[in-house]
Order: C-alpha cells, then structure tokens, then sequence
C-alpha cells in the first residue's frame, strides 16, 4: 500500500533513500584480514559449534588461494585433535559423551592424522535439521539422561580386578606415574617352551564355533578382508623371494571405545556398546577378533584375509624383517581402554579367552611366539621415523600367562635397524618409553662409535633404508604407481588402535 500511494512507481526508491541503503549494506573483507582473523573465530568455534565440518567448509570456501586453504584445514585439524586428545582423558563415558556433543569434536574424528579405533569411518549424511524448539527438547532429555547416569555411577562403584602377581619383568613404573595396576586375576603363567596343546574343532553351527580347549568364537559378524600379500626382508639383502600369503603372526589391540562399569546394573550398556562398535569393526574391516568384557570371542575379519588393524609397522625375528604388519599378522583386540598403561581394565574373562584364542591361532598356523606382540611396540611414524604412532599394549600386556616372551625387554626393531627416535608425545603419555627401547638405544650407538660415525649421521642411514625398503613395497603391491601414497605416510584406515 506504501509503495502505490507514492505517486504509483512501484519499485522505485527515492536517490536518497537508495544511497542509504547501499552505505548500510555491509561490504566484503579483504582478503589479507580475513585470514588475520581465523585463528581467533576458530579458537571460538572449538567451544561453540555443535557442526565443526560445516563450519570450516563455509570457512575454506572464503580463502581463494589453495596452499592458504590446505594450512587453514591442517592448522584447524590439528587443534581439533588435540582437543580430541583431552576429551578422552575424561573420566565416565556418559560426561566424555555430553564433552563431545557440546564441542562437536566427534564429527571431525574420522579426518584425524590417528584414529584411536584405527580405522577411518566415513562422515555421516548430515541429516535435516531439527527446528530449534525439538533441538532444545533433546537437549534437555540428552541433560536429565547424564545426570540419571552421573547419580547411577556415584551409586555402583566401578569394578575392580583381584590383584594378581606382577609379571616376571615388568617395566619400572615411571617417576612422578602411579603404580601400574595388575592386569586382571592372576592365571598361571605357561613356560615359553611349551607349545600349546592340540586344539580341535569339536563342532560348529549357525554362527559360532566351539573347540578342544573350551575356545568358543562367534562367527555372525565375520565378513571376508582383502587378499594377504606382502614381502619379508632380509637384513642385509632387502625384499627377498615371493610374495607371502600366509599369517605368521599376532598382534594384541585394545578397542579404545568407552567402557561401562562391569556391574549388573550397566548390562544394557556393556551390551549396546560392544553390539556397536562390532557393527563399526565390521563395516571398516578392522581387527580379526573381538573378545567383549565377558569374554565372548567375535570373529570379524576371516584368518587367511587381510584385516586393517596394524598400519605401518616394524617387526623383526632374527634376519627376517616385516614392514605393514597387516599382512602378515592376524588382529586381536580386547574390548578396553589402554589408558596410557596406568589402568587396565581387562577382566579374567578376556584373559582367559585370549589365552584360549591365542593357543589356537598359534597350532592352526604355526605361529612362532616371537612373532606375537601387541601394536604399541611395532606401531611407526615412516613420516617422521619415530616409535609409537599407536601406544595400545606398549605396556602391561600379561606375556607370561599367555606363554609367551617377554617383548618389552626385547630391543625395539624399528629402533635398532632403522634409527626411529620417540617425540615428547609418547613421554607424555607413558612417562618412559618401554625397556627395550633403551636397549636399542645403546646398540645403535655402539655401532656408530665402532663405525667411527656420529650417531645422528647413522641414524639418518638407517632412516633413508627404511625409506627405500617401503618404497619397494609399495611399488610391489601396486605395480601402476597407484600406492606410493602408502610409502609416504600411514593409512589412516589401517592405523590400529
């Protein structure tokens, strides 16, 4: 009606009013001072938005040069894994939930250099929005759930195992650390010589398996991995003969998922969460045993195939010398926490399952027991050509009850052949790295004094070896040249946890 009363020019404004209006219409930055203020924004989006990936899209979209927008994603993914990092420290599954809904870190997780679950899980569709009344209306329920929680977990005070006798060995507990925590009830240790007894399957059915020594594995969620294929090294000659496709090793994991106090009142819980991480290990094809926190042993990955669970990685028995240990090792992980060592809340039900599971897979494929270790000990960086990539197991793992050698004491491969140091991150989290580290430590350096060279000269020698050798692995795996990504850095997929 106001525009037909204005002497009928519909549409037109008066000059003055248009000149108005265009001083008021706000104009684009430039450039230079919107990557100033980046850093600032985005220390603000870390507490407040709940859609961190849509945020830096809309972010990344604004800076027109490409090696500008490339920092501005590593910088701000770097951040959020840090912030990833202290989330975990958390105490209680239900306040690390409510932490990550409120900061939107998990929505980031699967972009992440390292993935604690070790395997890289596709951003989810982002669904339709809810309007703003329903997203408050959860909100609230999501509030009342984890006060419900904090009360139920105040009431039934978490489990705790018996303690057991100290493993034969065992690394000194750091200066200024806690006292390591036994693993769980003590078993009787079985001497190394001792092979493990005749295991037979004794009958099979609709999804599971049972065997001779009261092994049982549930095989509904087992899904068929890509083809094993990979090389073994000779010390001093390289890649020698053909390709191999066969399992010749263990390596031990722990989930890194969140654990629910062992009570009776949590059932519900401890069962949803192992029913949906198998779901998670299924779809990404990690690991090939599960063993829950009742001691259920899960098939997830079939033996002769090729699970994602120990990424780049360095072992070593005698001359012979394995690089990716995803080839020729089969994954077992137990569902827990690791915790950097201090804490290790494994029940006797999943050590006796293990032992049971690890006597098995050992007589069925001729595994020899020094090619059973735990991925904290063989996980590398081949970037940076440091140790410790992933720390799962670097210590505490119960060797001797599962009549096995002792590996913590046994020098470090990757530190003894190819020179790899260790960063601030690993003291951080287990205070000292594990003894054989210092072992290999002390071999490398007096092999450069009886060289005559500087160490840090050796060590950059062994490093450009590793680089080479893992060249050559890739150039075997993917004759076109498609795989020279993995010789440069870990795949996040098959990083392990």
């Amino acid at each position: 009606m106001a525009r037909l009363q204005s002497g009928g020019r519909v549409g037109r404004r008066s000059e003055p009013s248009a000149r108005a209006s265009a001083a008021a219409r706000p104009r684009p930055a430039p450039a230079a001072r919107q990557d100033e203020k980046t850093e600032p924004r985005l220390s603000r989006l870390l507490r407040l938005r709940p859609d961190p990936i849509a945020e830096l899209e809309e972010k990344g979209r604004e800076i027109r040069d490409p090696v500008e927008k490339l920092r501005f994603l590593r910088r701000s993914l770097e951040r959020y894994e840090r912030v990833d990092q202290k989330l975990q420290a958390v105490p209680g599954a239900p306040l690390r939930w409510l932490a990550y809904r409120l900061t939107g870190v998990q929505a980031t997780r699967p972009l992440f250099s390292s993935n604690p679950n070790g395997a890289l899980a596709p951003p989810r569709a982002r669904s339709r929005e809810l309007p703003r009344r329903a997203r408050r209306a959860l909100n609230v329920a999501a509030l009342l759930v984890v006060a419900a929680a904090g009360i139920a977990l105040a009431a039934y005070p978490r489990s705790r195992a018996t303690p057991a006798a100290e493993p034969a060995a065992r690394a000194a507990t750091p200066a200024g650390l806690p006292a390591v925590q036994a693993v769980a009830e003590a078993l009787p240790d079985v001497p190394r010589t001792v092979a493990p007894e005749r295991v037979w399957l004794v009958q099979s059915g609709k999804g599971f398996e049972l065997y001779s020594n009261g092994l049982r594995i549930d095989t509904t969620y087992a899904v068929a991995g890509e083809p094993r294929r990979y090389h073994v090294f000779d010390v001093e000659r390289g890649m020698a003969g053909e390709a191999q496709d066969r399992p010749i090793g263990i390596v031990f994991h722990t989930s890194e998922s969140d654990i629910w106090p062992l009570e009776e009142a949590f059932n519900g819980k401890l069962r949803d969460s192992s029913q949906n991480l198998l779901h998670y290990l299924r779809k990404n094809k990690v690991y090939h045993y599960l063993i829950d926190r009742f001691g259920q042993v899960f098939r997830v990955v079939e033996e002769q195939t090729k699970a994602n669970h120990a990424g780049m990685s360095v072992w070593s028995v005698g001359r012979r010398v394995f690089l990716n240990l995803n080839g020729p090792t089969i994954g077992v992980s137990f569902e827990t926490r690791w915790e950097g060592g201090r804490a290790l809340p494994i029940t006797r039900a999943q050590l006796e399952a293990g032992r049971s599971l690890t006597d098995y897979l050992r007589q069925k494929w001729a595994i020899e027991p020094d090619l059973c270790v735990t991925h904290g000990l063989a996980s590398v960086s081949p970037r940076k050509h440091l140790i410790g990539h992933h720390l799962d197991w670097a210590r505490g793992f119960p060797f001797a009850a599962f009549g096995l050698p002792d590996q913590y004491g046994r020098p470090s491969p990757a530190v003894a052949l190819f020179g790899f140091g260790h960063d601030e991150g690993l003291v951080e989290r287990m205070g000292e790295p594990w003894p054989g580290v210092a072992a290999a430590d002390r071999s490398l350096a007096g092999e450069a004094d009886r060289r005559g060279l500087p160490l840090a000269d050796l060590r950059r020698q062994r490093a450009a070896q590793y680089d080479r050798w893992l060249a050559e692995q890739a150039a075997d795996a993917d004759p076109a040249g498609n795989s020279s990504a993995e010789a440069q850095e870990p795949r996040r997929h098959a990083g392990g946890g």
